[in-house]
């Protein structure tokens, strides 16, 4: 097919696709919204440009790349393999690649597409015992690595990828054993919807929240599914699962870091137990892998149970005699530090980490009631100790809202405390100023006026209009991930100039026909149509084109003629 050819059958099949067909497509070609094109014609030559061709290559499946390859040997692509190829502009309606797009195939692939490598085999019972203990250890991980982010956010990198800083916190804190596994488990963690970004950092978003208290089953499974479901196209199905592992590394020959995408998404179905050491399914995963759910009573049966209850100790630690179930952990967690992690995790407790439960809504009472629930020892003397004089400091200044001053009240019957958090310079942002209640008041929030005496080291708690204490979440999370834009309402402008370009695509593409003629001052034979119904041709040096008319040389009378395109049939190039 000649390159003008092309040009015109692909302006023809763009002009007769829908809006939200023609949008996707441009926003694959990465196509700027305010591009100045006129016509489908326009849109057509510059799809078939090298460089836009080239953008399109990597994301095609390994069906469709054979597809593309066959047909620079004149086997026309058919199925869905051609049906994708036409959407994607690199072939034309018949099904052979236009000449554009063979010319790049054959430069990106001169030897056609390598086979992919089949790993060696290994003992099946051995993996899937390895396999079910990742799934526990590594659901572990990524619940210690919410935990963390909860406390501060893991700080990103230009790249968008883990600082070097974070990386390291996450291993200092036992919550992964090495860096590469630390920005292996935070990308699995944010494909899953566990984690959301902002430009600067990584934040825990609302379903990583709610899934910190789920039992480890429960997360295991939402996970699994979720992995599933992001796994590039190229790696996925037509059921809905995944082709054999051992593809992957060649599912998309176009794109050179396709090996490298692979080894990545290998390594995290291996981590979360989906895939054995060798690449292959782990049993419980298989009806996952045909597009199903996973079988979770396969792998019960393989993680070590969880229990509900701890020894509470005299020397201020717990030890749990088993995987904690995920609930009390977390909430243990918030008024103990983690010492150790392991099926038998060990917590301790101190004045210090009772503080801080009591800062983010614990209560004595609470504290208590929560400890001596899940204890298999009762409450120890010491522990019951530390938590009423902690309680009974935190207490001592008081900071609420004032509903009919709209101002934040706080309140202590502690005059040093008083005097001192009135002069105290590191809360100059919150200006605390004195009444004549003996009172500081600000104009900030209650919440921010609270957070800034708590860093400050003030023993405050936060209180309703009636004074009983009320917990403030501190942690901020991610925004809610929100849909990726309408390539319609992105390109929505654009479309309707092109839209509005479309008339007589016969007319529309003979006059783009001469109009490169005349930029090219070339040798054109005019097939005109005569007043008697009779047809002449003229070849002509092009020179000029308005008004309704070309104007050329006639190179055979050396005359210039003036022909009206209306009367115009057809134009051929002339070697």
């Amino acid at each position: 097919m000649p390159e003008t050819s092309a040009q015109r059958a692909l302006a023809v099949s763009l002009g007769a696709r829908s809006d939200a067909e023609l949008a996707r497509l441009l926003a694959e070609r990465q196509v700027s919204p305010s591009v100045t094109w006129r016509d489908m014609f326009d849109v057509a030559e510059a799809l078939l440009e090298p460089a836009s061709i080239a953008r399109a290559l990597p994301a095609l499946t390994r069906p469709e790349a054979v597809a593309l390859l066959a047909g620079l040997d004149g086997r026309p692509a058919t199925g869905t393999a051609r049906d994708d190829l036409v959407s994607r502009a690199l072939i034309a309606e018949d099904g052979l690649p236009f000449p554009r797009t063979a010319e790049v195939v054959r430069e990106a692939l001169p030897h056609g597409i390598p086979d992919a490598v089949t790993p060696a085999s290994v003992p099946a019972a051995v993996e899937t015992a390895a396999a079910s203990e990742a799934a526990f250890t590594y659901a572990a991980s990524v619940a210690d690595i919410l935990m963390q982010t909860l406390e501060a956010p893991l700080g990103r990198i230009g790249s968008g990828s883990l600082g070097a800083t974070e990386r390291r916190r996450l291993v200092d804190s036992g919550a992964v054993s090495t860096a590469a596994d630390a920005d292996l488990l935070v990308g699995l963690a944010a494909d899953s919807g566990l984690l959301g970004s902002n430009d600067r950092a990584w934040l825990v978003s609302p379903a990583g929240r709610e899934w910190l208290r789920l039992p480890t089953l429960e997360r295991w499974q939402r996970t699994a599914v979720a992995l599933r479901d992001a796994l590039p196209r190229a790696y996925r199905s037509a059921d809905g699962g995944w082709i054999p592992v051992e593809q992957w590394a060649g599912a998309t020959p176009f794109d050179p870091e396709g090996p490298d995408r692979a080894a990545l998404w290998t390594g995290r179905l291996q981590r979360w137990g989906l895939l054995d050491a060798a690449g292959r399914t782990a049993p419980w995963a298989e009806p996952l892998a045909r597009g199903g759910d996973v079988d979770t009573s396969a792998l019960r049966e393989l993680l070590p149970p969880e229990v509900d209850r701890v020894y509470l100790q005299n020397d201020l630690t717990a030890i749990a005699p088993g995987p904690l179930a995920p609930h009390l952990d977390v909430r243990l967690r918030s008024m103990a530090v983690r010492e150790s992690r392991a099926q038998a995790s060990s917590y301790r407790f101190s004045a210090t980490s009772i503080g801080a439960a009591i800062t983010a809504g614990e209560t004595a009472e609470s504290l208590r009631e929560f400890l001596t629930g899940i204890s298999l020892t009762g409450l120890p003397q010491p522990l019951a100790y530390v938590i009423e004089r902690t309680s009974a400091e935190h207490g001592r200044v008081r900071v609420m809202s004032d509903p009919a001053t709209h101002l934040t009240r706080v309140v202590t019957d502690d005059e040093t405390l008083l005097r001192s958090m009135e002069i105290d310079q590191s809360l100059r942002s919150i200006a605390l100023s004195r009444t004549d209640d003996d009172e500081l008041v600000s104009h900030v929030s209650s919440d921010v006026v609270f957070w800034a005496l708590t860093d400050a080291h003030y023993p405050a708690v936060a209180v309703d209009a009636d004074g009983r204490p009320r917990a403030l979440e501190r942690a901020k999370l991610a925004a809610d991930a929100q849909p990726a834009p309408d390539p319609v309402d992105t390109y929505g402008d654009l479309l309707e100039r092109l839209r509005k370009g479309v008339g007589d695509s016969d007319a529309a593409w003979l006059e783009r026909e001469l109009d490169q003629a005349v930029r090219a001052r070339a040798v054109i034979d005019v097939t005109v149509r005569l007043p008697d119904g009779s047809a002449r041709v003229f070849r002509l040096e092009a020179t000029g084109l308005g008004g309704g008319r070309l104007r050329g040389r006639d190179r055979g009378a050396d005359v210039e003629r003036t022909l009206p395109l209306s009367h115009i049939d057809g134009v051929t190039p002339v070697d």
